[in-house]
């Protein structure tokens, strides 16, 4: 039988490759419960699935070919911690900036608490100056 922090790891993982590599949204619908939390919104997101939902696909929208990449990952009971890197090329509006066709790369550490199977906490770190740095849209 699979441990509390294999299971969490699974879950946290179809998330990444499957709900946001692949805007898969039904999975999104059977991953996240119903009073998740994010502890830590992005802008012009909620801080409830309704947010996470907002985002991810305002990500895939913004960069059709969005890819996450996970380099690690770790689990202690229903706690993951996932250092993952997203690239994509920049086809539609995000964050307020109009389509470059510019490529970005950046960095993001997530960590989610997964209880009976469901997404019901996150809280995360996103590079986003580095993003909008490669996009144009912040000098430095």
């Amino acid at each position: 039988m699979p441990s509390e922090s294999d299971i969490a790891l699974s879950v946290v993982r179809r998330n990444t490759e499957e709900v946001q590599g692949h805007g898969d949204w039904d999975l999104f619908e059977e991953l996240f419960a119903d009073d998740f939390v994010d502890h830590t919104p992005q802008p012009g997101t909620t801080p409830d699935r309704n947010g996470v939902r907002t985002l991810y696909q305002a990500l895939r929208h913004g960069f059709p070919d969005f890819r996450p990449e996970i380099q690690w990952q770790i689990a202690s009971g229903p706690m993951v911690t996932t250092y993952k890197i997203y690239r994509g090329t920049h086809r539609g509006r995000v964050l307020g900036v109009a389509p470059t066709g510019r490529s970005v790369e950046f960095e993001t550490v997530d960590v989610m608490k997964v209880q009976n199977g469901r997404i019901t906490d996150h809280w995360g770190v996103g590079n986003l100056l580095k993003m909008l740095t490669q996009l144009g849209a912040v000098t430095l």
